[in-house]
């Protein structure tokens, strides 16, 4: 197995380090399949709660796709196949059923932050620079998918700013647009800080966290009108929920299971 993602299990939390500190964690082929196979490991694992991904090193969460990838596209199908492996790398992502978290330090660039958009919730520090600066660089697009994905979180304003300017927005703006739940005081610490709201999301009863991220899921693919039938059964016809209700009147904190 390679060693450019690296995965370390923390009790309840696994963690996802994209280790190409020496190509600023730039993405190979291979790591987006990888990711893929991850994705499908963490759904069939019950005893995990969350999910933390972050870069090695501080100069980068992930800066994109390696360009060393694109020097053999010449037809058609070769940039329509990319494209749709990365949409179904970003939308693999999107459908873990636990929540992913990013830890975030330096370039979040290109595919990295197609990656980080697929996650719930980001963190990071003051250096940390987010953008597509593909109209300065490769001259390439995203797909419509993850246009809209970055569009439902920060809006088509900052989107066209950050695209037709090839400009990278710093942590601050970041923050401001909604794309970032917090931004670290300095450079230490947000790996610290990805471990503590990891470990509270792990405390908390995981059969509401999980319908909640499905049914913001279906709210943005099918609006408002989704159906929501079997989340809602699965919370309150379960043995947490009945749990949930003894722990209250006995006033102590509940034992969550997951079933």
């Amino acid at each position: 197995m390679s060693d450019d993602i690296l995965t370390q299990r923390r009790g309840r939390v696994l963690w996802i380090t994209f280790n190409r500190p020496q190509a600023r964690n730039a993405m190979k082929l291979t790591m987006y399949e990888r990711l893929v196979e991850l994705c499908t490991e963490i759904n069939a694992d019950d005893e995990l709660r969350a999910v933390v991904l972050t870069g090695a090193g501080d100069k980068a969460f992930v800066a994109g796709t390696d360009i060393s990838e694109f020097e053999a596209f010449k037809a058609p199908d070769d940039a329509l196949n990319y494209e749709h492996k990365i949409g179904g790398v970003v939308d693999m992502l999107e459908r873990v059923r636990i929540p992913l978290i990013a830890a975030i330090r330096g370039a979040c660039t290109g595919g990295g932050m197609s990656i980080a958009t697929a996650c719930d919730l980001r963190i990071a520090t003051p250096s940390s620079r987010f953008g597509f600066p593909v109209a300065r660089t490769l001259g390439n697009c995203l797909s419509i998918a993850n246009y809209a994905r970055l569009v439902d979180i920060v809006g088509p304003t900052v989107v066209k700013e950050m695209v037709y300017l090839a400009k990278l927005i710093d942590a601050q703006r970041a923050l401001a647009a909604g794309f970032l739940n917090e931004v670290l005081p300095d450079e230490n610490g947000v790996l610290e800080r990805a471990a503590e709201i990891a470990e509270t999301i792990a405390g908390n009863a995981p059969l509401t966290i999980r319908a909640t991220k499905e049914a913001l899921r279906r709210i943005a693919s099918d609006g408002r009108t989704a159906d929501d039938r079997d989340l809602i059964l699965s919370c309150y016809m379960s043995d947490d929920f009945r749990e949930g209700m003894k722990a209250f009147f006995e006033k102590r904190p509940a034992d969550w299971t997951g079933h």
